[in-house]
């Protein structure tokens, strides 16, 4: 079982255009779609896609059209009932793949909320095999929130191993906290964050490389670093494997990111190696790119088998 928590959940609007964005001007859009979002959910959701069993939670009433979205993909979830309305948000896609994206803040979370949220995720994450913290948070959640869930989870004794993806201030604050986690996926942007270093990793993944190894001292146990279409690191204590995928016709880059770390879970379910761990990663996020909106793929949508995975550095005998 995969737990996933999504603190601040969306409705994400898909509007794909067939020509592009022109600021100030009256464009008709070719299609159009609402789909549940939200990086937690949509590993969920690819989760299930690939046939695991998992449980996203989230804030949000039995009612909210989130919910219902949910239930209607058939998404298992535990939700916390909130007074606020899960946020919307809108994707334009344009035909090259170019993506724009505009986030609502989303709800009003309550001390209360906060407390009744966290205890929510320890509960479910009793004999999980992964807890996945994943998404920005909403307002009225402090930014030590994503510490205080692993201290929490821990607490409750052998717990599963957690990954997180998030940015900004909640992820520097689980950094500093020291409290330590199992695998982190930030992408160019937020590991050139989280490092204070210029963000050139796409153009240069040994520089990423060399970035995701301070992490790693700092206590993340791996990092899966995305890098766009310059496929992926992995770099843990012993080693570090990067991967490619043969390139694809974007349409939306959504989710693509989730869908890497759904696809890396995947693999690891299955006792697969590090580098097939990563493989099924790329795989998964280049499948996610090339779908519409944030629609996430399936293991017959993804072809690991094309991913080309060097070993960068070799510090023991690992595998």
């Amino acid at each position: 079982m995969i737990v996933t928590l999504t603190a601040n959940p969306s409705l994400d609007r898909t509007i794909e255009l067939g020509t592009r964005l022109a600021r100030g001007e009256v464009q008709r859009a070719i299609a159009s779609g609402d789909q549940p979002g939200g990086k937690g959910v949509n590993v969920s959701r690819a989760l299930i896609a690939s046939g695991l069993d998992t449980i996203a939670i989230l804030p949000g009433a039995a009612s909210d059209p989130m919910l219902v979205a949910l239930r209607a993909e058939h998404t298992p979830a535990a939700s916390l009932p909130i007074a606020g309305r899960v946020r919307s948000n809108v994707t334009i896609t344009e035909p090259d793949g170019t993506t724009t994206k505009i986030n609502e803040p989303g709800p009003l979370l309550s001390a209360a909320d906060d407390n009744a949220l966290i205890a929510l995720v320890a509960a479910h994450a009793r004999g999980a095999d992964w807890l996945v913290l994943a998404g920005s948070l909403p307002p009225g959640l402090s930014s030590d929130f994503y510490a205080r869930v692993v201290t929490a989870v821990r607490s409750e004794g052998s717990g599963p191993r957690i990954a997180v993806d998030s940015s900004g201030e909640p992820m520097k604050a689980l950094i500093a906290s020291g409290v330590g986690v199992d695998l982190i996926k930030p992408n160019s942007e937020e590991l050139a964050e989280l490092t204070a270093l210029p963000d050139t990793f796409e153009e240069d993944p040994d520089a990423a490389a060399a970035a995701a190894r301070t992490l790693v001292a700092r206590g993340c146990r791996a990092v899966l670093a995305t890098l766009g279409a310059q496929g992926a690191l992995l770099v843990t204590a012993d080693a570090t494997w990067r991967a490619t995928m043969p390139p694809v016709i974007a349409r939306s880059t959504v989710g693509a990111g989730d869908a890497s770390l759904a696809g890396y879970l995947l693999a690891d379910q299955h006792g697969a190696t590090p580098a097939r761990r990563l493989a099924q990663a790329v795989a998964h996020g280049a499948a996610a790119a090339s779908l519409p909106g944030s629609t996430m793929p399936s293991p017959a949508d993804t072809t690991p088998e094309l991913a080309e995975v060097r070993r960068l550095s070799d510090l023991s005998n690992a595998d």
